[in-house]
């Protein structure tokens, strides 16, 4: 009788095989692969080596989840060749003790923890051996994968880039934030699929759950859900109304990789604070981790239709005030993310990019989550449409009007603009930090006639005419951008096309806002109760706004609409004109010191320069980049910084990867907040 067969130790190749699975951000110190894609393991027997005519060799896959009931087993035999569309094995080299062997996973399998167990068979007698633990991801490089995608400069983009750009501010001011998606860094792989295990359905039902989790469908939804804390077990607690004493204020944060780390410390309790661009970054961080190719989206002038009639009403008082009576708004810029997937729960033609926003504003199915909704469903009408259509189409494709509110409390329709909302849709560009605009990708040009038939075809319950053009018009002016600390002037020009004249009141009205379009703290007012202009003639007034009537007012991203509002006494006509201004802050200048090599410890000087008439006092810095440094905290070198005083620190940090890095800085202080800076470090190879 033969010897049976005894498994003496295992050689994963992990460093071969996640290298061939582009895992190899993840280390080498376990099995990463991607789904439907080949791998090589070795087994090493104890006293002699695999005999085809003795033995027969099959493996057990198993998942490895908490709740046992919720595992699944699959067996196969060791074969001749490898089936890439299902779970097998065959001989690689059989050579003295020891056998390689090439195994494959279908292209459908679930994502998460596996165990490999090796049963050998020797004339009856059978024994199972423990081979070793794996993690499982979607692929985009498979063609039969449901997250096939065919570019790898997309692929490299999408799914393999830790360091990215989110875009925020107005249509017509857009600035970009360096972002560190960090899905690579250390335990965020392990964070994540944790995300997966403390999900609302894994707690409720988990086989149900676990079977459902080899489609990116339902993997992306969960992840919308999961990244607020609204209904779960979440990541995140949002917050707008500027007070982050409990927490960390959302524009402090420079990237995703402390957020998931301090949500996985604490037991899973919500991290202090979110919005809209952080819980797009952290949720864009857990899909790339995935194998999911995601990316960052900007929406400026988004709607938040919470009616579902597609039209956003804006309300004014008679002093040029805008009211906050209305549920609808419009965000100056709302962010969320597309991710790259087919869909075979829906007819065909609707595969490709997805909008998933796990900003919590309206509930879905019951439930504070968004998407997937199919862009090219989005750009087409096609709200009917799982899931969530109707709700995104508005935020890119919804009416403005504008509303008069008499102090009886009666109501004037001044204006209907089917233009303004959904503009300059942005995204980071592949390859470069450059901003590709794809509004293309979610309607037709404004005004033309197909993106007006494609609107009544979404809502064919509603007419909303473009109003004729008036004889009376009013256009306000005034810098885009301006530099916090300093004075402005908005200027406000009303112009009578018409013979005869007109005999008004004029009010400006400067109001702090916050990013998602609700008033603050008024800043700024002027009211001409007799303001004529004749017959073919053109008037300019101007409204100064000074640093000590908006310091201490400003919100979250420093913005300022400026409201002209004109009101003729003879006819009552209204026309109303509105621009948001940004007060910026300066940037952060960074110098990096010595030659960056990979595991040299290396230093950056930050500086700052205090731009406001005033000193400001309690400043600290954080530092972070991927494959750079941890999160660091430092405070600043002095207690307080006065009128144009420039501060330096130095942070220290050893650079774990080479090739093209980016540093993170932001800066806070008592006076200032969200003053950030980043620097492009190239990190040459340890050799």
């Amino acid at each position: 009788m033969a010897q049976a067969l005894e498994v003496a130790s295992t050689d994963l190749q992990c460093q071969l095989n996640n290298t061939a699975h582009n895992t190899a951000d993840f280390g080498f110190r376990r099995l990463v692969l991607r789904r439907g894609a080949r791998f090589t393991i070795t087994v090493k027997f104890t006293s002699r080596g695999y005999q085809p005519q003795h033995d027969q060799i099959s493996f057990i896959v198993e998942t490895v989840l908490d709740a046992s009931e919720a595992s699944e087993k699959v067996e196969f035999q060791l074969s001749s060749s490898v089936t890439e569309n299902s779970w097998s094995a065959a001989l690689g080299n059989n050579a003295g003790s020891q056998l390689t062997l090439s195994m494959c996973s279908p292209s459908t399998s679930k994502i998460g923890r596996f165990s490999l167990k090796m049963v050998c068979t020797t004339q009856g007698y059978s024994r199972q051996f423990h081979l070793g633990e794996f993690i499982i991801l979607f692929n985009p490089w498979c063609s039969a994968d449901a997250v096939f995608l065919a570019s790898e400069d997309q692929r490299r983009e999408y799914v393999l880039n830790d360091q990215g750009l989110t875009y925020y501010g107005t249509n017509k001011n857009i600035s970009s934030l360096p972002w560190n998606f960090g899905q690579f860094e250390d335990g965020i792989l392990d964070i994540c699929l944790k995300i997966l295990d403390n999900s609302k359905n894994y707690l409720e039902n988990p086989k149900e759950d676990c079977s459902k989790r080899n489609d990116p469908v339902y993997i992306s939804r969960l992840v919308t859900a999961m990244v607020n804390c609204n209904d779960d077990r979440g990541i995140l607690q949002g917050r707008w109304d500027g007070n982050y004493s409990h927490g960390t204020a959302p524009t402090t944060w420079i990237g995703s990789i402390s957020i998931l780390r301090r949500w996985s410390n604490s037991g899973c309790q919500p991290v202090l604070y979110g919005q809209c661009w952080v819980f797009a970054a952290v949720a864009c961080t857990v899909l790339r981790c995935f194998g999911i190719a995601t990316r960052h989206i900007t929406n400026f002038n988004s709607a938040h239709d919470t009616e579902q009639d597609l039209r956003i009403d804006s309300f004014s008082d008679e002093n040029g005030r805008t009211l906050n009576i209305m549920k609808d708004s419009v965000w100056n810029f709302h962010c969320w993310v597309e991710s790259w997937m087919t869909r075979p729960d829906l007819k065909a033609g609707y595969d490709g990019w997805q909008v998933l926003d796990p900003t919590p504003q309206e509930r879905s199915e019951g439930i504070f989550c968004c998407g997937p909704a199919s862009l090219k469903a989005i750009k087409n009408g096609d709200v009917n449409l799982n899931f969530d259509t109707p709700f995104v189409f508005a935020e890119v494709n919804a009416d403005m009007v504008s509303w008069l509110v008499r102090k009886d409390g009666s109501r004037t329709k001044i204006d209907v603009n089917s233009r303004l909302i959904g503009q300059f849709i942005s995204t980071k560009a592949v390859g470069s930090d450059d901003r590709e605009d794809v509004t293309h990708n979610y309607k037709y040009p404004e005004g033309s006639e197909e993106e007006r038939n494609i609107f009544h075809k979404a809502n064919k319950s509603i007419s909303l005419p473009n109003e004729p053009k008036k004889p009376f018009s009013v256009k306000l002016n005034a810098n885009r951008v301006n530099v916090n600390g300093s004075n402005f002037e908005a200027s406000f020009v009303v112009s009578n096309q018409s013979s005869e004249t007109k005999n008004c009141r004029l009010l400006l009205c400067a109001q702090t806002t916050t990013y998602n379009g609700k008033p603050f703290q008024e800043c700024g007012w002027k009211d001409l109760e007799n303001f004529t202009i004749g017959p073919q003639e053109a008037k300019t007034e101007t409204l100064q706004v000074k640093y000590t009537d908006y310091s201490g007012r400003l919100t979250d991203h420093n913005q300022i609409c400026i409201t002209g509002l004109v009101i003729e006494y003879n006819t009552y006509e209204v026309l109303v004109a509105k621009k948001v201004i940004t007060m910026q802050n300066p940037e952060l200048q960074i110098k990096i010191l010595g030659e960056p090599v990979q595991y040299r410890d290396m230093t950056a000087e930050i500086c700052f320069t205090n731009p406001l008439p005033e000193n400001v006092c309690d400043g600290f810095f954080l530092v972070e980049g991927a494959g750079l440094t941890e999160e660091q905290r430092l405070p600043c070198p002095v207690q307080s910084i006065g009128p144009g005083q420039e501060v330096k620190i130095k942070a220290k940090f050893t650079p774990q990867k080479s090739g093209q890095r980016k540093l993170l800085v932001d800066f806070d202080c008592n006076k200032l907040k969200d003053v950030k800076g980043s620097k492009t470090v190239i990190i040459k190879p340890y050799h």
